[in-house]
């Protein structure tokens, strides 16, 4: 079972001073550094991706956010549209799911955006890794 109200791992365009973080302005209660431990970030075509690491070791930057109930419902559905995701679609960009996320406090569950089957396996063969798993445009927020 997984709580739909999970905290999202945002990585890329999202994170203030992104061109995609309007859609969280007003909507998101708190930003908190945190690190995806095992995964790869990859330079997409101005956006960035997640991809699991198969040898575990790699780290992507970003930050955690919370979003309020009364909006939560919306925000899920506005970055899944944005993120080109649908549940069990083969056709996804990404693909949304549940993980653990570092904080100074510790390990948390987040949603995160990874990206989706075909595109993952092709940034593992010859994708461009972004150096230090920081996304150069993710704004202050990245810790």
């Amino acid at each position: 079972m997984t709580d739909p109200r999970l905290p999202f791992f945002l990585y890329g365009t999202l994170l203030p001073g992104g061109r995609n973080h309007g859609v969280l302005r007003g909507r998101a209660l708190t930003w908190t550094p945190a690190e995806l431990p095992g995964a790869l970030l990859f330079h997409g075509p101005g956006y960035p991706y997640a991809v699991p690491d198969p040898a575990g070791e790699g780290v992507v930057h970003g930050a955690l956010t919370a979003v309020g109930p009364e909006a939560y419902a919306d925000v899920l559905a506005d970055l899944d549209r944005l993120e080109e995701y649908a549940p069990g679609a083969p056709a996804n960009l990404y693909e949304r799911r549940r993980t653990h996320v570092r904080t100074a406090g510790g390990p948390t569950p987040a949603w995160v955006y990874f990206a989706a089957g075909r595109t993952a396996r092709e940034l593992l063969l010859s994708g461009e890794r972004v150096s230090g798993g920081r996304w150069p445009h993710s704004g202050p927020a990245a810790g």
